[in-house]
């Protein structure tokens, strides 16, 4: 395993008396999901790259609840969420980075009332901040030349957050044009996954939520959707597969796209 991959987990580090800098939040989809797990990596290539001192949870690490709350189980997720403070606040964890918003959203406004109060950043936040203190750079080279991407918000990151400049901070580092759809920032659509409609089968109407996500991103005419979110990643590819654009778009989290370009 190269360095760039070394992911070392809290109980290892607390029993060597190590405190890391950040704890980074894996979340479910990072974990489990296949597509997810990629975006996993590129974070933690970054991570090591900027010598960043890291730890994650490992086993220790349950669901944060999320799915629970938005499907109205407000006791599954009191459970869930007490379960993961108390091992955090076990390791007296202070900053967490998440990969994702929903993981991001729920430990940043739902768990300081339960006794969880950490300074949570999403990835795109702390990768924005290490290429704005120069601790990451891009290599030379025409890596995205020529390339459209256009950046399709996540709910509870955009809206939800008012976190809309960084992922596109770091968009505007890449050698890429960088187009933004008719509905963005604040107005921009949801990707038809969140609220745990990802785990529901679809209501009554003309359209897919995120068929329709995906049509008003192909209006840019852009080779990339980039994502900030694995829920957004799943589907706006699927909107692309159900488009037969999967020659012509590609959907990649704004981790794997500066991961590469930092051709790391």
């Amino acid at each position: 395993m190269s360095d760039l991959m070394k992911v070392p987990t809290m109980a290892e580090m607390t029993a060597n008396g190590e405190v890391p800098e950040i704890l980074f939040w894996v979340g479910c989809s990072g974990s489990f999901d296949d597509r997810a797990k990629k975006i996993t990596k590129a974070i933690v290539k970054i991570l090591n790259k900027c010598e960043v001192k890291f730890a994650v949870l490992g086993a220790e690490e349950s669901c944060t609840g999320d799915p629970a709350k938005r499907a109205g189980n407000e006791f599954l997720f009191q459970m869930q969420a007490m379960q993961n403070i108390e091992v955090l606040n076990g390791y007296e964890i202070k900053k967490i980075v998440t990969g994702c918003p929903h993981c991001f959203n729920t430990m940043k406004n739902e768990y300081p009332e339960l006794g969880g109060n950490y300074e949570v950043v999403h990835h795109t936040q702390l990768i924005q901040s290490l290429i704005a203190d120069g601790k990451l750079q891009m290599k030379e080279g025409d890596t995205f030349k020529g390339k459209r991407i256009t950046f399709h918000d996540p709910c509870y990151l955009g809206r939800g957050n008012n976190v809309y400049e960084a992922p596109r901070s770091m968009l505007e580092k890449l050698d890429a044009e960088l187009v933004e759809m008719k509905n963005c920032k604040a107005k921009g659509t949801c990707c038809g996954a969140g609220g745990a409609q990802m785990f529901k089968e679809a209501e009554k109407g003309d359209k897919e939520v995120n068929v329709k996500r995906t049509e008003e991103a192909m209006e840019v005419k852009p080779n990339i959707i980039a994502t900030g979110c694995p829920f957004c990643n799943t589907m706006m590819t699927d909107g692309v597969k159900n488009k037969d654009q999967e020659e012509n778009i590609e959907v990649i989290d704004v981790a794997e796209l500066i991961a590469t370009a930092a051709d790391l």
